[in-house]
């Protein structure tokens, strides 16, 4: 079982950044794939940024060229690093981590506000 759990969110402007941590309690392999998923109030639950298995990254149409993910394996960590927020950014984000040999795990989330 690991565990994850997100940080590094907040309240901020518009047009501002925040970097988002998701630290697991177990080893990440490099074969994992690793995403940040995102809940906006009133919406489901959606993909936003992904590592998949061989290495290749996606983003959703919405965040492309602001947001960007990226792992340290050695640490055990998932990040995001989110620029040029807006308002519509505002929803509780989650790391999520996807065991090559089978297991899906998801942190608790944490909270990002963009202020307009």
């Amino acid at each position: 079982q690991v565990q994850l759990v997100e940080s590094g969110g907040g309240l901020v402007q518009a047009g501002g950044s925040l970097r988002l941590s998701c630290a697991a309690s177990g080893t990440i392999f490099s074969n994992d794939a690793v995403g940040w998923y995102r809940q906006a109030p009133g919406k489901r639950r959606e993909l936003v940024a992904q590592i998949g298995r061989g290495g290749s990254t996606i983003y959703a149409d919405s965040v492309k060229g602001r947001f960007t993910i990226s792992r340290d394996n050695a640490k055990n960590m998932i990040y995001f690093q989110m620029n040029s927020l807006k308002p519509e950014d505002t929803a509780l984000y989650y790391c999520n981590l996807n065991r090559f040999n089978g297991g899906d795990y998801w942190g608790k989330g944490t909270l990002v506000t963009v202020s307009s």
